[in-house]
């Protein structure tokens, strides 16, 4: 039984009622544990068929209350199937996490979306992508959506082997790994790789965790790229839940 089936968590009335006007309800098809600490979670529903979706999007899903809900990029949508697939990294102990590593299939869920969060489409030039483990997801939607530009990943991770092995899973090539350490050296790590990938036709996607996105927006307008090249998101930050 998980969050989302569990009676005690019974919604109220409201939450029923924006539930049912604005939510999808779909079907976990597939739940899959890649590695230690990630799960590739598949869902479906007839909806997601008349759904339009583009990398970068976002949907939200309902844990157990319209109030209370947790957003995820799918990696990938199969409008004919009516299906979409989320790379969920579960860290931390919040709803969110506790779901993904619970849910199995057969369950159901409520998924508001998809809509716009980050669009790849709109960088300029070439794309470098600088972000962690929760933005392994986000590079396989680009590189399958636009496979002549895949991305050059720069991804500081908390377990090199967990993320190595979703890399390959997800076959992804162009991504290098930086295991995360106290006094975050792994970010003096990637500032250094930049100057190496730098160009006039290069744009950058930051994603991932908060401090860290805004230390290396700050390195690369020290390196000289203009602010039009690059385009962040923030996925998590510590001591924060729910970032949408």
């Amino acid at each position: 039984m998980t969050a989302m089936t569990d009676p005690r968590r019974e919604p109220g009335r409201v939450s029923r009622l924006l539930t049912r006007l604005f939510m999808t309800r779909a079907r976990v098809a597939r739940a899959e544990t890649p590695a230690p600490g990630f799960r590739l979670i598949t869902l479906e529903s007839p909806a997601f068929r008349e759904a339009s979706w583009r990398p970068g999007q976002k949907v939200q899903i309902a844990m157990g209350s319209a109030f209370v809900a947790r957003t995820y990029s799918p990696i990938e949508w199969d409008a004919v199937a009516g299906r979409t697939r989320l790379l969920v990294c579960c860290h931390g102990g919040g709803p969110g996490s506790a779901w993904a590593r619970q849910v199995a299939p057969g369950d159901e869920c409520d998924v508001f979306g998809p809509r716009a969060s980050l669009d790849p489409g709109r960088v300029q030039g070439r794309c470098v992508l600088l972000g962690d483990e929760t933005s392994l997801g986000l590079a396989y939607a680009i590189s399958r959506h636009f496979a002549a530009d895949a991305p050059h990943c720069l991804l500081e991770v908390a377990a090199l082997a967990e993320a190595r092995a979703v890399s390959r899973r997800l076959g992804l090539e162009a991504v290098e790994l930086f295991e995360r350490c106290g006094d975050d050296g792994q970010l003096d790590a990637i500032a250094r790789r930049l100057p190496t990938l730098a160009g006039a036709d290069r744009g950058y996607i930051l994603t991932g965790r908060a401090p860290s996105i805004q230390r290396l927006s700050r390195t690369l307008a020290a390196q000289g790229v203009p602010g039009a090249r690059i385009m962040a998101k923030a996925y998590w930050a510590p001591g924060k839940r729910g970032l949408d």
